[in-house]
Formats: structure tokens, sequence, C-alpha cells
């Protein structure tokens, strides 16, 4: 290799070091219920909080709840991952590197 493309390769590698960074800062909001169930996640798709409004709880009825939560989950995680795909995307030129996206 020469000095040109160690070069290049380092460039690249900052900047993904920098946007795994930045990703693990942003949030997601994933919601259901008509946002009676939220939740919070980050680029990398881990779960930063959970919230869930009183009037979503009912005793008689927990089914609902847990596909509220559910549902709040896969939004949350689907925009994640589009969130994260967006920006390695970016620095990548929409390569798909293993391990980053």
């Amino acid at each position: 290799m020469n000095q040109k493309m160690i070069r290049q390769a380092q460039e690249l590698q900052a900047r993904l070091t920098k946007a795994q960074e930045e990703l693990a800062n942003a949030t997601v909001e994933g919601s259901a219920g008509g946002g009676a169930v939220k939740i919070v996640m980050n680029g990398h798709q881990e779960v930063q909080s959970v919230k869930i409004s009183p009037e979503a709880v009912d005793p008689q009825d927990v089914a609902l709840l847990e596909d509220m939560v559910l549902a709040a989950f896969k939004d949350g995680f689907t925009k994640a991952q589009d969130l994260t795909q967006k920006r390695m995307g970016a620095i990548t030129g929409g390569l798909k590197i293993p391990g980053l996206m």
C-alpha cells in the first residue's frame, strides 16, 4: 500500500469512529398506542428508557399493554437502524461493512 492509501484508510477509520460515538449519543423514540407507550433507544439500538402512560395500564387487559410495548420497541428499533444506515452509509458510500451496519 502506498502512503496515500494508508492515509485515506486512517481518515476513514477516524470518521467511522466519530460516527459510532455520535450514534451512541443520538436517540430515537418508538411509540405505540397513540403515544401511550414510548421507548427511547440510542443509535446502537440500546434501550435507554421506557415510558408507559397510566391510561395504558389495564389489569384486565395485560396482553394489550404487552403488544404496545412490543410495537413501540419494534418502531424504535427500526428508527435506530435507519439512523445508523444513514450516518454510516454517508461515510462508507453505501458499502456494507460487516460489523458497522
